[in-house]
């Protein structure tokens, strides 16, 4: 079997990994479309720790289950689902909390193999079955685009405040997408005018970085860079009492260690950390059509090629690549 692995020292494309064996209650998927992450390169940087079989983002067909008729039923439907695989037994999982479950493993993050294969395995709870009116295009976006509607689930868009999203990439561009629909006025900076282009396209205001003031007169500023430089540009962006959300995840290294945090401080800023979302409600806007992801597509590459496309990835022209089988 084809896969992506991480050995925790390099990339590299195999084609004789063992065939995944579902435990009870999990299902075998058979990936159509995968795609790559900022936090899958940053894996690749040492974040997390992991090692295995990458990736996070797919759409795929359920091929086996093992377990009872609750799983069985989900053999030959087209789903994508949830990355965290918990336990429902611990404190937060009781709570409602199961995405922060103390013994979760996260597909291609922590502890279980991910998507990045000709088949892999994820517990059939996490299974989200994808209507026919939803092309695997568009559904393999359905886990960022989760993500990014996250943010207005963990605030308060009232008052029509000013909202910028800091990051011209993958993320960047569903979250600022998804905010320009709020009572809001948002813009999106960043670095590359090719990528901001898209803004010009879907009416929303955007600015290169390089143009935009440090006047701290920004209610809401959502970092999406995955750069440690995004938070200390947020800090600079918000108002006194206004809001960070921190979408950004990176591997540990000089500069992501050293940054002053007195700004919070001082300006009593309030730093929210936001990380999975709802899938149903993604779902919901993919088939709708409300949040353009087509557009977002750079290239279509071969998993057997799956380490030229993480490579590619980086580039700062390339914002989504999508591998396939």
């Amino acid at each position: 079997m084809q896969a992506l692995i991480y050995d925790g020292q390099k990339v590299q494309a195999v084609n004789h990994l063992e065939e995944p064996q579902p435990a009870k209650g999990e299902v075998v998927i058979q990936s159509h479309r995968m795609g790559v992450c900022a936090t899958d390169l940053e894996i690749c940087r040492g974040y997390m720790g992991f090692a295995g079989v990458l990736g996070h983002e797919f759409v795929g067909t359920v091929e086996q289950a093992n377990g009872a008729k609750e799983s069985r039923r989900w053999v030959g439907k087209r789903v994508v689902g949830s990355i965290n695989c918990v336990c429902a037994q611990c404190d937060l999982c009781r709570r409602g909390l199961g995405e922060h479950c103390r013994d979760r493993t996260v597909l291609g993050i922590v502890g279980r193999d991910g998507c990045f294969a000709e088949r892999f395995v994820l517990p059939a709870n996490n299974l989200i079955e994808v209507p026919d009116s939803i092309d695997d295009d568009h559904a393999v976006f359905t886990e960022p685009l989760a993500a990014a509607l996250q943010i207005i689930r963990q605030l308060t868009i009232e008052g029509r405040p000013y909202i910028t999203v800091l990051g011209d990439g993958r993320l960047g561009l569903l979250c600022t997408q998804v905010l320009a629909q709020q009572n809001a006025t948002v813009r999106c900076v960043g670095k590359h005018l090719s990528k901001l282009a898209l803004c010009e396209k879907w009416g929303v205001k955007h600015r290169q970085l390089e143009d935009v003031g440090m006047r701290a007169d920004q209610d809401i500023v959502v970092d999406c860079t995955g750069s440690p430089d995004g938070l200390v540009t947020a800090m600079n962006m918000v108002r006194p009492r206004g809001k960070i959300v921190l979408k950004t995840t990176v591997a540990a290294g000089p500069l992501g260690d050293h940054i002053d945090l007195s700004p919070l401080v001082v300006n009593e800023i309030e730093l929210i950390g936001s990380r999975c979302g709802p899938f149903s409600e993604a779902l919901m806007a993919l088939g709708t059509g409300s949040v353009d992801v087509l557009s977002l597509i750079s290239r279509r590459v071969k998993l057997a090629d799956g380490v030229e496309a993480l490579q590619a990835a980086s580039s700062p022209d390339v914002i989504k690549i999508l591998l396939e089988p």
